[in-house]
């Protein structure tokens, strides 16, 4: 994984989610998800190319359970984009990039 993503966790979540200065996209995932696998390398694109303008993190839904119950993750991947603090768009399955890309740009300065 690239040093542009940031791996979270429930503990670290309010630091580096809701208190960010910029939109920030957290990939929910586990480790044995199929289409989490196929997503993986386009959110981690993503966060190479909006470096600066877009933070990029992975929370690995097995190991923190607070955050995804708080957000009524039931499926994985889903993508959430939070602006400000607070929650801007919800992507749910191995969307094409250009779709989670679209939906981003909408909240980019």
């Amino acid at each position: 994984m690239p040093d542009d993503v940031i791996l979270i966790n429930d503990e670290t979540f309010e630091a580096e989610v809701i208190k960010s200065p910029i939109p920030t996209l957290i990939d929910f995932w586990a480790v044995w998800c199929v289409p989490c696998k196929m997503i993986a390398p386009v959110v981690e694109e993503i966060a190479v190319e909006m470096k600066g303008k877009l933070k990029v993190c992975k929370m690995d839904v097995d190991q923190s359970r607070v955050v995804p119950a708080k957000y009524g993750i039931r499926g994985i991947p889903t993508l959430l984009l939070f602006k400000d603090g607070a929650l801007k768009e919800q992507l749910v399955g191995a969307l094409p990039k250009d779709k989670i890309v679209d939906a981003i740009k909408k909240h980019l300065q």
